[in-house]
C-alpha cells in the first residue's frame, strides 16, 4: 500500500508499507520511503523506529524478487554499505518503488539514461 505525501518546498515523499500478514511485519510493518534525495527503510518498533538510508545518486541497483503472493525488494549501494532489504510489499509497489528510483535517478544526472547512446 502506498501513500503519496507532498511536504514543503513541493518535495514528494512516497511510503510503501509491507503487508502485516508477513513475517516480521504483524505488528510494526515495515515501510520503504521513496523521496527524489534519498530512499529509507523504516521499522519502527516499541519505543522509536530504526531507519536506514541510501541517497539516491548512491543507488547501483534495485532488486525485485517475486513470489506468489508478496515479493522482497533489495537495494544496493554503489558506496559499498549494507543492502536496504524488505519483505512482504505487493509486485506493483515493488515495481513503482524501482521505477520511482530510476526517473530520480534520471533527473539527477540531467535526464540522461545510462546504457543507452
Amino acid at each position: 500500500m502506498a501513500t503519496n505525501v507532498a511536504t514543503a518546498g513541493s518535495t514528494q515523499s512516497y511510503t510503501f508499507s509491507a503487508s502485516r500478514w508477513t513475517r516480521g511485519n504483524h505488528i510494526f510493518p515495515t515501510r520503504i520511503v521513496v523521496t527524489p534525495l534519498h530512499v529509507s527503510r523504516v521499522k519502527s518498533r516499541m519505543f522509536g523506529a530504526t531507519e536506514e538510508s541510501i541517497a539516491i545518486s548512491q543507488v547501483a541497483s534495485v532488486e525485485i524478487k517475486t513470489g506468489m503472493i508478496w515479493s522482497e525488494i533489495r537495494i544496493d549501494s554503489t558506496g559499498g554499505a549494507e543492502p536496504i532489504t524488505s519483505h512482504g510489499h505487493s509486485k506493483r509497489d515493488a515495481i513503482r518503488i524501482r521505477e520511482l528510483i530510476e526517473s530520480y535517478q534520471a533527473v539527477q544526472s540531467g535526464g540522461r539514461v545510462t546504457g543507452q547512446k
